[in-house]
């Protein structure tokens, strides 16, 4: 049994983290929290006009609408992935790794300016699609929030197959084995069995893939060519192109609010997954 820290090796080991995590997230957070409620006079009026301004509420319902997409295809794609990685043969685990992992190694910006090599009216697609007598106008499937989906989708599918494994991973096995005792079939086990589960770690990928895509900003900005603005983007677009500061920081201070919600979810399911408690 593992003697707890004291308080002392605590600070030591965690002191560090925590000052670096002050330092650069928490005082420009409350800088910029400060700049919401200052700017350009002392009040609330910033949270007002977020709260009546269409457009802001418009870019609001339009990131919950492609961030709510980009989950649901995230995680089926995910789930799928991690199957093969954690139940397949040893040739489709090391191709299911690859999947996984090449992503990594290749930035946002250049897996964005792909997608757009790709999908644009000259783009490999369209142009085999025109050549082979399918298409014979080319399809717009970029700055359009299909090809923001698109983009997102392949970045965060990694992110999610991780907690999928680890659920998948943590299974009993003897389970199967009386199901198939019981004269259940493949499917039958898949979906009555294997995926309520596995529950627990679609509810964290979800939240994670939910979180990370709410603050995207490359991916849409390239692949939206400004026709599918979402809120990290008009941040952006109040800060230094308006500029309109005030408004840029209470959308920036309520996004952040909204993330930090999210993720007390997270951490609660997290909680219950680890001590098989059942909500």
């Amino acid at each position: 049994m593992h003697k707890p820290l004291s308080s002392l090796s605590f600070l030591v080991l965690a002191g560090p983290l925590l000052a670096f995590l002050t330092l650069v997230y928490l005082i420009p957070f409350l800088g910029v929290a400060q700049w919401s409620i200052t700017l350009p006079e002392p009040g609330l009026t910033q949270y007002q006009r977020l709260a009546g301004d269409p457009l802001v509420l418009s870019v609001f319902l339009r990131t919950f609408r492609i961030c709510a997409m980009v989950t649901v295809l995230t995680v089926i794609a995910a789930y799928m992935i991690a199957y093969v990685w954690v139940r397949g043969t040893p040739l489709q685990q090391r191709l299911a790794e690859l999947c996984i992992l090449i992503p990594f190694w290749i930035s946002v910006l250049t897996r964005a300016f792909g997608w757009l090599a790709l999908l644009s009216n000259r783009g490999l697609i369209n142009s085999w699609l025109q050549s082979l007598g399918f298409i014979s106008q080319p399809l717009t499937l970029v700055r359009n929030e299909f090809g923001v989906i698109v983009g997102m989708t392949h970045f965060l599918i990694p992110f999610a197959v991780f907690p999928l494994a680890s659920a998948m991973r943590s299974l009993d096995e003897r389970v199967f084995l009386a199901a198939r005792g019981m004269g259940a079939g493949p499917l039958r086990i898949f979906w009555s069995v294997f995926v309520p589960m596995t529950f627990s770690g679609i509810i964290g990928a979800t939240l994670i893939v939910f979180v990370f895509a709410l603050g995207f900003f490359v991916t849409p900005a390239i692949l939206g060519g400004g026709r599918s603005v979402m809120v990290a983007e008009l941040i952006y677009l109040r800060m230094f192109q308006s500029p309109d500061w005030g408004l840029g920081a209470a959308i920036s201070v309520t996004l952040v609010v909204i993330v930090a919600a999210l993720m007390g979810l997270l951490f609660r399911y997290a909680r219950l997954g680890d001590t098989g408690v059942s909500k």
